[in-house]
């Protein structure tokens, strides 16, 4: 090992150590932060003359029965509040429907509960999900709470059930996008009632990070969906420009919640052994296995360092259960973003993001994809598609005072098949709160053995987000990499200002990164160029026409130069958009493109490359999506242009957002998630076609269990892809999984050669069961 290397990994270890005492220490006197004076706890809720609300919690002195029955004493005893508000369609007006509200605890839970009337017969009710943390369950009628636990007004915990008891949940971090892959242990049942439905929720203190003590006070915000209405209503005002489901995330313009006589955590250790067993077939290793069989324990250990700290340790690491991949179709020049899915990585994965958003700031788009990650979990136990054992790791996260904190420290194993060594990888991220809602941090990345498989790779840098009102902020970032026999030319940085209002909004962006820049526990999409960016956008609200909610006009352009100074490329283009009153949208995207290949590129599934040299080029778009709430949701989008020195014809039926996937709801329990695409490009030479179609089934038995099947084709790849996975939460955290997953090789005669693979390339059989337990 290098000198340097073991100073930059002894300099880690120091970092973790001190932070982990000094955290320690300060548990017995936890910082607390300045803010607003404390409320006076109202009867039951009380507004302010900007709406804003101040609920007293009612203090429980026995468990209470979750059943949907709303028939306990308390019920009786304490009146509810209601006084929820439109956010859409109507901003600002009352809800059209009655929702009785209250919010309990005891020395174990916080309990939320609605009985949320509605006029409507129930077969007129959206409600079509059973599973857990499915984008679609927001599509269905719900009711969701949010809790600002630290009550910084930056972050927070957020749940939501629909009438069959289904449940989602989610944390938040400096306002910036959800991590819907937090999975915290919490219960919910729904009940039916002569005029509508209800729900209680009972979240354990043990899933939360709070300050212990008495006359606590945490932030709190509350959403309905009324989704037959396409209804938004929230407990507070919200800005107009989120209307939606959004607006859950906006968490400075939550309430109050006072009356807060918290427990102390305790311990609160959590341990999460498991066992697997598996079946493996894989015929491209070298050499090839034929029905292995082998198993494996592990586990990670939780352990809250303080209330607001928290260490995690994972031994062999295991990630059997999680989906596999969905295919793409590359027809550009630069690397695919692929999405993080494993359990390990994605838990308080928001403190590791660097330069993107935070504090509400850019989350809307306004962040460059050309903009690098210095940290991507998807570099550590994964490499060209093989799978790197993980055999030990460990992280710290959580907030002390103003300072969020994220430290961790993964090894991997060496793996012959993938000829890749064993590695250690290594994040420091540190966020400190700044003005009103603003923040500033830095972050450093090591690899001790880099990409190459020689020397190493670190990664550094400082970024801020400030939010200097409601509707501008203000973004920047500088960063630079050292890799072993590499010098000059390795930094990157980024300025960014966006103005958004709902009538109107203005971005601005330059972005530059080095030839050299490399940050090989991140990611990166392209490299050396200067990149200046502007976009203007205005979306009025006709109120003559009753059936469109808004339209939205927006121009923007981008202007790139490589490292040379020559234009690399140029793109200008225009969006127009329809929102309907039903959810439905109507898109019309034009663009016109310039570029300069350096070097020649093949995109997927062409039979030859496209040369070197300039090409302009225009296409355009025409899409319309139909409402997720709707039985048969999705987006039909057809393409047709230019494309480098030929055209471009394409149609696709799939998914309006991450969010809003294209949906057949069959049965309650039983729907499709259907995708296609085809394309076609006629060159001068070179003609192709590519295919890709994916289907995901879901069939929920119950909240607690479900199957789901992914089957994937592409042409481009020449392959098809099976993935077959049944989930059983058997008690409280705990969860056996059975999972199926091959993938084959469609190559015909035409297209095989002497290292081809036809037909079955590997297969896998894997039962694994894990069990939560908590001290």
């Amino acid at each position: 090992m290098h000198a340097t290397q073991w100073s930059i990994k002894s300099r880690f270890a120091a970092a973790v150590l001190c932070t982990a005492l000094s955290a320690s220490a300060g548990a017995q006197n936890p910082v607390v932060l300045d803010g607003p004076p404390a409320p006076v706890a109202p009867a039951v809720i009380t507004r302010d003359a900007k709406g804003q609300a101040t609920i007293r919690a009612i203090k429980l002195t026995a468990p209470l029965k979750l059943d949907g029955v709303l028939d306990e004493e308390v019920y009786k005893r304490e009146k509810p509040f209601d006084g929820l508000i439109q956010v859409a369609p109507d901003f600002g007006k009352p809800a059209t429907e009655r929702s009785d509200i209250w919010v309990m605890y005891d020395d174990k839970n916080v309990y939320v509960t609605c009985r949320c009337y509605d006029k409507a017969p129930p077969d007129q009710w959206i409600v079509n999900e059973l599973r857990r943390d499915t984008g679609g369950l927001r599509n269905n009628e719900h009711f969701g709470v949010l809790f600002d636990t630290y009550y910084d007004r930056r972050s927070g915990f957020a749940f939501y059930s629909n009438p069959l008891g289904a449940r989602a949940d989610y944390s938040v971090v400096d306002e910036g996008g959800s991590n819907t892959d937090w999975n915290p242990v919490w219960t919910s049942k729904a009940g039916r009632f002569d005029g509508g439905w209800t729900i209680e929720m009972a979240i354990p203190f043990k899933s939360l990070r709070y300050v212990a003590g008495t006359n606590q006070m945490w932030g709190i915000q509350m959403r309905r969906s009324i989704r037959h209405k396409n209804e938004w209503d929230y407990l507070t005002p919200v800005p107009r420009i989120m209307a939606g489901p959004q607006a859950l995330n906006k968490v400075s313009a939550g309430g109050t919640l006072v009356g807060l006589d918290l427990p102390a955590a305790g311990a609160n250790i959590e341990l999460k052994p498991y066992v697997v067993s598996r079946v493996t077939t894989d015929k491209v290793r070298k050499p090839p296995i034929n029905d292995a069989v082998g198993s494996d324990v592990g586990g990670d250990i939780k352990y809250a360092v303080t209330p607001n700290l928290t260490a995690d340790l994972t031994l062999r690491t295991d990630f059997a259960q999680v989906e596999i991949d969905e295919q793409q179709v590359n027809l550009t020049r630069f690397s695919l973003f692929f999405p993080e899915k494993r359990d390990f990585f994605l838990e308080g994965r928001g403190i590791f993001d660097f330069a993107r958003g935070g504090t509400g700031a850019f989350t809307g788009g306004s962040t460059s994809s050309d903009t690098p990650n210095l940290f991507y979990s998807r570099r550590i136990g994964l490499n060209n598609g093989a799978v790197i054992p993980i055999t030990v790791g460990g992280r710290l996260t959580g907030k002390v005072g103003p300072w969020a904190i994220g430290l961790m420290n993964i090894e991997t194993a060496n793996d012959a098949a993938s000829a890749t060594k064993a590695t250690n990888f290594s994040v420091l991220r540190l966020k400190r709160d700044v003005l009103s809602r603003s923040a500033i941090g830095v972050m450093v990345t090591d690899r001790s053995v880099a990409a190459s498989g020689k020397g190493s790779n670190v990664a550094y840098g400082a970024d801020g987000s400030f939010l200097l009102s409601q509707a501008l902020t203000v973004g920047t970032y500088w960063a630079q990499t050292a890799t072993t026999g590499v010098s000059g030319d390795n930094q990157s940085y980024q300025g960014r200002v966006d103005y958004s209002v709902d009538l109107y909004g203005a971005q601005a962006e330059f972005l530059s990164v080095g030839k050299n820049f490399d940050p090989q526990v991140g990611f990166k999409r392209r490299s050396d160029f200067n990149r200046s960016f502007g976009s203007l956008r205005y979306s009025p609200r006709p109120t003559s026409l009753p059936n469109v909610r808004k339209f939205t006009y927006s121009a923007s352009g981008a202007y790139v130069e490589n490292g040379g100074g020559s234009v690399d490329a140029r793109t200008l283009a225009g969006h127009f958009s329809t929102e309907f009153a039903s959810s439905d949208l109507f898109n019309i995207d034009v663009t016109h493109d310039y570029e300069f290949l350096r070097q020649p590129f093949t995109p997927s599934g062409a039979p030859l490359a496209i040369a070197p040299g300039n090409y302009t080029f225009s296409s355009a778009s025409i899409a319309y999506t139909f409402g997720a709430q709707r039985a048969a949701s999705g987006t039909v989008t057809l393409q047709g242009g230019e494309y480098y020195d030929g055209t471009i014809r394409s149609v696709t039926f799939g998914p309006g957002s991450t969010f809003s996937p294209a949906r057949i709801a069959i049965l309650q329990r039983l729907a499709l998630e259907p995708t296609f695409t085809i394309t076609s490009v006629d060159r001068p030479k070179g003609s192709f076609t590519t295919r890709l179609v994916r289907t995901r089934v879901d069939y929920g038995f119950s909240p607690l269990m479900f199957a789901s099947a992914l089957l994937q084709y592409s042409s481009a790849d020449r392959a098809f892809s099976t993935n077959l996975r049944f989930r059983w939460e058997y008690a409280p955290g705990s969860e056996l999984f059975l999972v199926y997953t091959d993938e084959r090789d469609t190559t015909d005669d035409r297209f095989a050669t002497a290292t081809t693979v036809r037909g079955l390339k590997n297969r896998a059989f894997v039962i694994k069961i894990n069990r939560l337990f908590r001290y």
